[in-house]
């Protein structure tokens, strides 16, 4: 029999001797509550009022969905993976390849993306137990980079640095408006779920292991923890998040092409978005996210072809003057404000 009880602040719910407790002061949920409403309501601004903006905004949220799981690699591991367009560019080729031979959609596409990048990050899981500091920096650079290398090599297979076309599409409704806003909201739909997930994580035993092993290796061993374990868990069940964000692409654009999501410029925005986000803190990531996005779309409005100059420069300006980001400003705040977790006891 289920027993519930609803109080001032709480929901308490009893079944088989196990008791769920569920908060409900505004703390912990007025604010998460008030951005993600934020987040449903901008789309809708941008259809009626600049439906260019939409492209933009979609660019924001595929930023953050790579972002997110970045940051919960970076704190599984303690190294910051400087190649994670590696398992974009994976992702993304395996859906296009599949969609264009077997004219598959982009559902039947997205399972073989997801396992094909688990894959090969588990064969570059070693990575993070074997090389420290400067040298997994520079092994992790180095993966898409030779990727791109591989996609001129074997062009017949990656159309070299013309792509693959003819894509099945994400979603083709009849009216392209109406396309790129439900493709906007699928796209916020994807960043709230790696939100709760990746967070979920955090506040679990799990992310408590990750943060002892980031902040001390040699104590988490001391402990019992099985560091090799847990780093290996962690990088390869990112890379699987951030494989998810290629097949977006692919089937968003209707092409893929390794040129464009592989070189270096790619990788430096989105490490660009964490530290301007806050620092491999994971709301940050969408701060950082959108504002590297619109930032980008504007000085293409306004400065034309000196942008590619103009924003990195801008870029590293803020990372230098927001040290803990945009995230880390509003969390000194309001410290104690996230989303509502179910605790469980026994």
């Amino acid at each position: 029999m289920v027993d519930a009880e609803v109080k001032r602040d709480r929901i308490i719910i009893r079944h088989k001797g196990k008791k769920w407790d569920w908060m409900l002061e505004p703390r912990y949920w007025r604010n998460a509550f008030l951005w993600t409403a934020c987040l449903l309501i901008f789309p809708i601004l941008c259809y009626f009022f600049s439906p260019i903006l939409l492209n933009t905004l979609i660019t924001a949220n595929l930023y953050s969905a790579i972002a997110i799981p970045l940051a919960l690699m970076t704190v599984g591991t303690g190294r910051l993976n400087f190649g994670p367009n590696f398992f974009v560019g994976v992702g993304g080729y395996t859906a296009a390849i599949l969609s264009i031979a077997y004219g598959w959609g982009p559902l039947k596409t997205l399972a073989p993306a997801i396992l094909i990048s688990l894959i090969s990050a588990l064969l570059f899981s070693p990575l993070v137990i074997l090389a420290r500091g400067l040298y997994y920096v520079l092994l992790t650079l180095l993966l898409p980079l030779v990727f791109l290398e591989v996609t001129f090599i074997y062009s017949d297979l990656f159309k070299g640095d013309v792509g693959l076309a003819g894509i099945k599409l994400l979603m083709d409704l009849g009216d392209v408006k109406i396309n790129f806003l439900m493709i906007a909201y699928l796209s916020i739909f994807l960043v709230l779920l790696y939100l709760l997930v990746v967070n979920k994580i955090l506040k679990s035993r799990y992310g408590l292991i990750m943060a002892t092993i980031n902040d001390d290796e040699e104590v988490a061993h001391g402990i019992g923890v099985n560091i090799n374990a847990v780093k290996i868990l962690a990088f390869v069940f990112s890379a699987g998040m951030i494989g998810v964000a290629g097949w977006f692409y692919a089937h968003y654009f209707g092409t893929f092409a390794g040129i464009t999501y592989l070189p270096l410029t790619f990788m430096v925005k989105i490490l660009l978005v964490i530290f301007i986000g806050g620092r491999a803190q994971v709301f940050g990531c969408v701060a950082g996210g959108y504002f590297v996005a619109f930032l980008e779309m504007i000085l293409i409005a306004t400065l034309g072809n000196i942008q590619p100059v103009v924003f990195p420069i801008i870029l590293f300006i803020l990372l230098f003057a927001l040290p803990e980001g945009l995230f880390g400003i509003y969390r000194k705040r309001r410290y104690r404000e996230y989303l509502p977790t179910l605790h469980v006891r026994r």
